[in-house]
């Protein structure tokens, strides 16, 4: 019996809009696991590498499940907007009884690798937040700044939990308002780039001023920046090198620089930011030059 072309040519198609639906362009932020243990200085150690790259996966899986619910219970309001239409579900291209599948499978599947490596609480905390955030609380001015940064946190508390690294108040700090500082810079250019074009940003967005936004992101900065040099001065005495003090520098120029991409609407996409601002690059490159050098030697 002779297949049919057309089901075969329909089979890639569908999997591709399925890879789109979990967004693997988004998994780069799920790297953030890696940081207790580099500032720890294990992170070469076999044993401790292999519980991160679990870690990771595991993330991959919810962040996955939590990109594709998201995608579900906004499909009828993506329909409507001029890009977002072209999303899987909103398309109609991953009808939605399969979408809801895909999340189900992805977050009982991170929840059993997180199990393997201590992180059944954290990644189910993470899990269950952004279902939060996806039914509803996304619509809320600062709340909604919070719950992101703290999606961030979470993956900077797996890498320690999975692998047993002691978290200082100094790490939290850096992360906690580092993220804020990252989702801040975000929603200012989202802002500006709606107001620019003339189009309605989303709900909470719209209840945010620039001048707003700039309080927030500068104070985040300077709490970051702050807790990143106090924690230097803290743990330079017991390094080899001065490299440690050292990458504070590079580390407060790329705030800086970072925050003036936000200013100039180039943040929507941070990951893209570091990439798309080779100053930026460079100077992030520097800071984790000088930064291994003084932890990981």
């Amino acid at each position: 019996m002779a297949s049919d072309p057309s089901r075969s040519r329909r089979v890639p198609r569908v999997t591709r809009e399925l890879v789109r639906l979990v967004r693997p362009g988004q998994w780069v932020k799920n790297l953030l696991v890696v940081a207790a243990p580099l500032a720890a200085g294990t992170l070469l150690q076999p044993a401790v590498a292999g519980r991160v790259a679990v870690a990771f996966v595991a993330f991959v899986l919810a962040s996955g499940a939590t990109y594709a619910l998201n995608d579900l219970l906004d499909a009828d309001a993506d329909a409507a907007h001029p890009v977002k239409r072209a999303r899987p579900v909103a398309s109609g291209r991953v009808p939605r009884r399969t979408a809801a599948v895909v999340v189900a499978v992805l977050a009982v599947a991170a929840l059993a690798v997180a199990a393997s490596v201590g992180l059944l609480l954290v990644v189910g905390g993470y899990l269950a937040l952004t279902a939060a955030y996806s039914a509803g609380l996304k619509h809320e001015p600062v709340v909604e700044l919070a719950i992101v940064a703290l999606g961030f946190v979470l993956r900077a508390i797996a890498g320690g939990v999975a692998t047993d690294t002691p978290l200082s108040q100094w790490f939290l700090i850096v992360t906690g308002f580092g993220s804020l500082l990252v989702v801040t810079g975000k929603r200012e250019s989202e802002l500006v780039l709606a107001q620019r074009d003339g189009r309605t940003p989303r709900r909470a967005t719209a209840r945010y001023t620039t001048a707003f936004l700039r309080v927030v992101a500068a104070t985040a900065a300077a709490m970051t920046v702050a807790g990143y040099a106090l924690w230097a001065a803290d743990v330079a005495p017991q390094a080899r090198e001065p490299w440690i003090a050292v990458s504070v520098v590079p580390f407060t120029v790329a705030v800086l620089r970072f925050l003036l991409d936000a200013e100039d609407a180039q943040a929507e996409e941070p990951e893209r930011t570091v990439v798309a601002d080779r100053v930026l690059l460079v100077l992030v490159l520097l800071w984790l030059v000088t930064y291994a050098v003084g932890a990981l030697l």
